[in-house]
């Protein structure tokens, strides 16, 4: 059966209390939090100035690592040491936001696969941080779609993607709340309502769950009917579920994520039928 999911603001949460009231599948209850890891990650590309300083929250749940990106005053290392041996109904509940996208994306990355509901299934192949970076952000770039002279927003600024924007002719509009330029010297918004008034594309991160803001961003999508292009770490197999429902193509990368292995890493493409 279809569920029906309602693309405003609130569906994130409309989500959770779905979850919570059975409506996915397995009880929530039922599935417990076996582990729960707090990490703090720098990144800075040799050819760049920019380093990225990332907050990671990961709930694991059977086979699968629920994980949220979040800022430093949204969340600490205390959430990992109380997290573990609760349930995911309990962690859906909890007050902190970065602490429930982390279970939502546990709950659903255990009762719907990546590997059994995407589209289609890549490896990012082995190499160096910023090969695989260019790599995975080339793959996001072709799905986007992106037309020469677009207006391309890009909420959630990596540099190789916009750089992949760029060569596809778009005219990137960057928006970040954490950087202050592009690795070009660009000048990044912080506003995203600006961004999105001028864009003709979307792409946006998965960030967009930890702060708050995904549910706008699905507002003015379809507000404007122009396309949204996801890629996510946090939350991807909740994005999955919006796939149709505001969300263009989602490339979901579950933990592992690339820039903890120099092997390769597992992708999963979502994109609407006939895309």
């Amino acid at each position: 059966m279809k569920r029906r999911l309602i693309v405003d603001s609130e569906a994130v949460e409309e989500l959770r209390e779905e979850i919570l009231a059975g409506k996915w599948g397995t009880a929530p209850e039922n599935l417990p939090v076996t582990g729960a890891s707090y990490i703090y990650q720098t990144t800075q590309f040799p050819s760049s100035p920019t380093k990225y300083r990332n907050h990671y929250l990961l709930l694991r749940s059977e086979g699968y690592f629920g994980a949220c990106s979040h800022t430093e005053e949204q969340s600490d290392g205390s959430a990992a040491e109380r997290l573990s041996g609760l349930s995911l109904a309990d962690a859906l509940r909890d007050e902190k936001l970065p602490v429930r996208i982390a279970a939502m994306d546990a709950y659903l990355g255990v009762v719907l696969p990546h590997a059994e509901h995407c589209s289609r299934m890549a490896e990012i192949a082995a190499g160096t941080p910023i090969a695989k970076a260019r790599q995975r952000d080339a793959r996001i770039a072709d799905m986007a779609g992106i037309s020469p002279g677009q207006n391309v927003a890009l909420i959630g600024v990596v540099n190789p993607l916009a750089e992949a924007v760029r060569e596809r002719g778009g005219n990137c509009l960057p928006c970040d709340l954490q950087l202050e330029v592009t690795q070009w010297g660009e000048a990044v918004e912080k506003d995203m309502e600006k961004v999105l008034d001028r864009a003709d594309n979307v792409i946006c991160t998965g960030m967009t769950l930890g702060n708050g803001t995904f549910g706008r961003v699905l507002e003015r999508v379809r507000e404007k009917r122009i396309p949204l292009t996801v890629y996510a770490q946090t939350g991807s197999a909740i994005v999955a579920r919006f796939v149709g429902r505001g969300v263009t193509a989602l490339l979901a990368e579950p933990f592992p994520f690339t820039q903890f292995s120099a092997g390769a890493t597992q992708v999963y493409s979502y994109e609407l039928s006939g895309k």
